[in-house]
């Protein structure tokens, strides 16, 4: 806590851990020459990365207090240590050319780091930037988006130039060295720190405070008080249905294209590049916009985006526009997790905001599993991508309908502050 700390570098710390485990989005670069070299199905290969999203969810839950009383430093040095080891004996695995190895590490073990890892400087940042909370947050899991973007390309040179265990040993090594050079600077502020800008910004706040659901915390709340309120609830359907519609969409992205567009799988396989810059770029980009337009606004948008991008997708046989369409839902995807923290912080406060997001992120671990699951039992059963574009829609119209009670939600609280306040001068 140390008060001579530069906030920036901290978030620079951030993004070096998120850059780290958002490497498990660059799992896809493994499939194929796994399959080819080992003989391992596909769909087992698969299995290791939805056991590793599960058990970041579950992990970011069940170890959100964990992370509130050790503080970031050393939760994201117990996250290098998981992680990397993870990665490394995911590599020893593939030696052995044992499947069950590769899923305890790269899947269990890999999967806990990743969940430390994520939620670790997540309420940090949020402390140190108390004026920008968006950007903030939207920094750091820019990194976890644009894990993949360095390390698929990395990935894929290294397995042609030395051996696909080696491959794992040098990036395991490499998350280890990054992990901790970043684990060993990230800080919380001291008490009571504010930005050197933040009255002036709090006077333009407390202006516009009633046109706005974001201005000012609604609440201060431990976790177990959140867990109390419809909010909540309402905040973990959003996430789960907006998490769904792009996992999904990860998981079948190459052959929908082609199945639906007619495009070639090379053609199929740059657009799915290209999806993981978008990612990215929603979430800095959607982030940053939530501290002026408001969080929840910000989720509508997302959901109406969504909703009108799903209904096109099975008519839109064009490449192009097809994947404008795609690029479109993964910003939304990108930034439903770069606005979740500051979100919780707006909606319960920043006094448990760690474990309160870590709860929220079970939303992540169940949809990593339904997402990939329902598309994949619909087209199997169908060989169709129609009906899986219909569930989709209705969840999507759903979520909609819950950000729209979560505005009318704010707005009563608001109004009722506002009114015991009234009362009291």
């Amino acid at each position: 806590m140390q008060a001579n700390k530069n906030r920036w570098l901290i978030a620079a710390s951030a993004i070096a851990i998120h850059l780290s485990i958002g490497s498990v989005y660059a799992y896809s670069v493994y499939q194929n020459p796994l399959n080819e070299s080992l003989g391992w199905d596909i769909g087992a290969v698969t299995f290791a990365f939805t056991t590793a999203i599960f058990f970041l969810g579950m992990s970011a839950a069940f170890l959100g207090k964990f992370v509130e009383r050790n503080g970031p430093s050393k939760s994201a040095m117990i996250s290098a240590v998981l992680f990397g080891t993870g990665t490394l004996g995911a590599g020893f695995g593939i030696q052995m050319e044992s499947l069950p190895l590769f899923v305890l590490f790269y899947g269990v073990i890999g999967g806990v780091g990743l969940g430390i890892g994520y939620i670790s400087p997540v309420s940090t940042l949020v402390k140190w930037f108390p004026d920008r909370r968006g950007l903030a947050t939207g920094m750091a899991v820019l990194g976890f988006g644009a894990g993949s973007l360095i390390t698929s390309p990395v990935a894929e040179w290294l397995m042609g130039m030395i051996s696909i265990p080696a491959t794992f040993y040098t990036l395991g090594a490499a998350y280890l060295i990054l992990m901790f050079a970043g684990a060993s600077y990230i800080a919380p502020p001291p008490a009571g720190w504010e930005p050197a800008n933040m009255k002036k910004q709090e006077q333009k706040k407390e202006e516009k405070k009633k046109k706005k659901d974001t201005q000012g915390d609604l609440a201060q709340l431990n976790a177990r008080e959140s867990l109390k309120t419809f909010r909540f609830y309402l905040l973990w359907g959003m996430m789960f249905i907006n998490i769904s519609a792009g996992i999904m969409l990860l998981a079948v992205a190459s052959n929908m294209t082609q199945a639906i567009t007619g495009a070639g799988s090379a053609a199929a396989a740059t657009i799915v590049g290209i999806m993981g810059f978008f990612n990215g770029f929603g979430r800095i980009g959607w982030a940053s916009a939530s501290d002026y337009i408001g969080r929840t606004n910000t989720y509508i948008i997302f959901f109406v985006l969504q909703l009108g991008a799903f209904i096109l997708l099975p008519f839109t046989t064009n490449e192009i526009l097809f994947a404008i369409l795609l690029f479109i839902i993964m910003t939304c995807y990108g930034g439903g997790f770069a606005c979740l923290p500051a979100y919780i912080g707006d909606l319960f406060g920043t006094k448990q905001l760690g474990a309160i997001h870590g709860y929220t992120l079970t939303a992540w671990a169940m949809a990593g599993v339904f997402g990939p699951m329902a598309v994949s039992a619909i087209v199997g059963a169908t060989a169709d991508y129609t009906g899986a574009f219909v569930l989709f829609i209705f969840l999507l119209a759903i979520a909609l309908v819950m950000a729209i009670l979560m505005h009318l939600n704010i707005k009563r609280i608001r109004k009722q502050q506002s009114a015991t306040s009234e009362s009291t001068t």
